[in-house]
């Protein structure tokens, strides 16, 4: 496999929330992951799992050090490759779903790909793939509010997939949901990851979550202490 697909180098974040006021949440933060690794982040609240994957997304920014997606240097873009980046590389699902209400299930699952120029029949050809692999095909013209909140999550997932992205982050991606939608969710992204190839990094606390990665990174109070290959 590909040690150099994502690289993390000495990355720090420092945040300013009050003037004279300064907070470390993250530390000189090393890490190495593969292609197609099924990778979680753990620890506990406030250790930087979400600033860490916020960073790799470009959804926030470095104090220090870089961040190599593919030989691309994320840390060094500026706003408009960033915005290309994330479009076409990278796929996120968030705790909250982050769903655009007014659109169907379909619809919600095929945005990225229309931004990315995709005809309308790819666009459904894909939508429908993705949603027979999540097993939410019937529930593809229904409204965000009309699902269930595993099922919101489904589509989160479906819609992160749909544009065929070399990488995933889902943040805390089980924490809604009861144990049951959570252990059928992780199946179907772990699936999603051996069939399709995705580089899938997700940050939870949750052990029987964390228990179906490949890869074990474990963050306390903004550094990795421990780091572990489990395949």
């Amino acid at each position: 496999m590909d040690t150099s697909f994502l690289e993390i180098r000495r990355v720090g974040k420092i945040f300013s929330p009050h003037q004279n006021v300064e907070v470390r949440a993250l530390s000189d933060i090393d890490l190495a992951i593969r292609r197609g690794e099924f990778a979680v982040l753990s620890g506990p609240s406030g250790s930087g799992k979400t600033t860490l994957l916020n960073i790799i997304g470009g959804l926030d920014s470095a104090s220090s050090g870089t961040v190599l997606l593919d030989g691309i240097q994320v840390t060094d873009l500026g706003e408009k490759r960033l915005s290309a980046l994330r479009r076409d590389h990278i796929g996120f699902v968030f705790q909250a779903y982050n769903l655009i209400p007014v659109l169907t299930a379909r619809e919600n699952i095929e945005y990225v790909m229309r931004l990315q120029g995709h005809s309308a029949a790819a666009c459904d050809r894909r939508s429908q793939e993705v949603a027979a692999k999540l097993e939410i095909a019937e529930l593809l013209d229904k409204l965000p509010n009309q699902l269930s909140g595993g099922q919101q999550q489904r589509v989160a997932v479906a819609r992160a997939v749909a544009g065929k992205p070399k990488l995933i982050l889902a943040d805390e991606p089980t924490a809604n949901l009861d144990s049951k939608s959570a252990a059928n969710l992780m199946d179907m992204m772990q699936q999603l990851n051996e069939e399709e190839g995705i580089t899938i990094i997700f940050s939870s606390h949750d052990p029987l979550v964390i228990s179906k990665a490949k890869h074990s990174i474990v963050l306390r109070d903004g550094k990795v202490v421990a780091n572990e290959h489990l395949d």
